[in-house]
């Protein structure tokens, strides 16, 4: 199962918050030596102020009441901070507790500052150290007092820059409260401020891109529509462009939000060749299941991938609720496809290339063509799967044929109203 894990991958790209349910996943999976895991979990929290928690890992760790002085020393700089950030912050959480001033905020920031000092003698510093006191709760662990408080101090940002770190951090705080409905909107300003920050390079750009896909991925793979969300960003050009020049193995992600999802088939076959362009880079039993059926056509090696997939998402922290849907749909894959080029199909083949015995595969066969109103029929007593002739109308191919096009259009229209700096760096 260690193998295709991708945790150490990720966390290159994750705040380290982000990386506790991952680790946390590991140690319930037992991939992992549980003592490295735990040392794993200390060396995060070293520079977090969650300095309890790391003191109740030490223990367990090390099946001692006693803690390194160095803790107990951290531990006491961190109330010190908290008690004179709180004194700094009192009269603007008061200030800002009461609606009739939130009401008198205008879109204009620098507004809002000169009103906060003209009528309750709150200038920069007392501003500075909200900021400041939402990062250190954070910090702390606190993730819905974090968001709460950054919520009250965005309509303070003056600076482009400042206003991107309070995305990230309101980002990471809904992530971590389980909020994904309000996530979701935190990954629609991120992408904004990002293609429109006027402070940061190409370069700079595909490395937040870069970052954004992967803190993405608690959102995503939990949302409602979150596989929808996902390949729509994933596959846009700025974004792909992250993908192949800094993180090969998110196509394993956009592999699996597309076999799952029936309705996406019209991004396919840019998704195969995106994955043949990357493989000498990446591959993974996930992707290279689509190369074997939609490339090779070897159905016997993408069964054998698709049996080594369960593995890889049994070990995956943000796929492994989807495997049995994904198995599902593979299997539906395997199906069509062969199906297609296949007038007569035995059964009992067919369910080995479905890892399932014969008559799982007839009655799994037979619910296909009722819910799918297939034109086929199986012959029982021969042990075979009848295809009628599978044609489209006229009207199906020109709707296929416009909806290809639309996509293309839209993909070249970002590239050249965005991408094209982006791809260059």
């Amino acid at each position: 199962m260690a193998q295709h894990e991708l945790s150490r991958t990720l966390s290159k790209y994750l705040d380290r918050h982000l990386i506790f349910p991952l680790l946390e996943f590991l140690q319930d999976k037992g991939i992992y030596a549980e003592d490295d895991l735990l040392k794993a979990k200390i060396a995060l929290l070293q520079k977090t102020n969650m300095v309890d928690f790391a003191m109740d890992i030490h223990k367990d760790l090390y099946q001692t009441e006693d803690v390194p002085p160095e803790m107990t020393e951290r531990r006491s700089e961190v109330v010190g901070r908290l008690r004179h950030l709180q004194k700094a912050v009192d009269p603007i959480i008061a200030c800002l507790s009461n609606q009739n001033v939130i009401r008198n905020f205008r879109q204009d920031r620098s507004f809002n500052l000169q009103f906060l000092k003209e009528e309750f003698d709150i200038g920069p510093e007392q501003v500075d150290a909200l900021y400041q006191y939402a990062k250190f709760q954070f910090d702390c662990g606190n993730y819905s007092s974090a968001s709460e408080l950054l919520q009250a101090y965005r309509p303070l940002v003056t600076t482009s820059e400042r206003n991107m770190s309070v995305l990230w951090g309101k980002l990471a705080a809904d992530i971590l409260m389980v909020d994904y409905d309000a996530a979701t909107e935190d990954i629609a300003r991120l992408r904004e401020a990002i293609d429109n920050a006027p402070f940061l390079t190409p370069l700079q750009q595909l490395q937040q891109r870069t970052w954004l896909m992967h803190w993405s991925l608690h959102v995503f793979w939990n949302h409602e529509n979150g596989k929808n969300a996902l390949i729509d960003l994933f596959l846009q050009a700025p974004f792909t462009s992250a993908i192949t020049v800094n993180a090969q193995h998110l196509l394993r992600y956009v592999a699996a939000a597309v076999v799952v999802n029936k309705r996406r088939r019209n991004v396919l076959k840019d998704l195969i060749r995106l994955i043949q362009t990357e493989s000498y880079e990446y591959s993974d039993p996930i992707t290279q299941f689509l190369e074997y059926l939609f490339v090779h056509y070897d159905f016997d090696g993408a069964q054998k991938k698709l049996a080594e997939c369960e593995a890889v998402i049994d070990a995956d922290y943000f796929l492994t609720a989807i495997k049995a849907e994904f198995i599902e749909s593979a299997r539906l894959f395997i199906f069509e496809t062969y199906c297609r080029i296949h007038q007569c199909i035995d059964i009992n083949m067919l369910g080995q290339r479905l890892n399932m015995d014969q008559e799982a595969a007839e009655k799994w066969i037979a619910n296909l063509i009722l819910n799918a109103r297939l034109n086929a029929k199986i012959d029982s007593k021969a042990g075979t799967v009848v295809m009628g002739v599978q044609s489209q109308s006229v009207q199906e191919v020109l709707v296929e044929k416009a909806k290809g096009l639309s996509a293309r259009t839209f993909t070249l229209s970002n590239a050249v109203g965005g991408g094209g700096a982006t791809a260059r760096a």
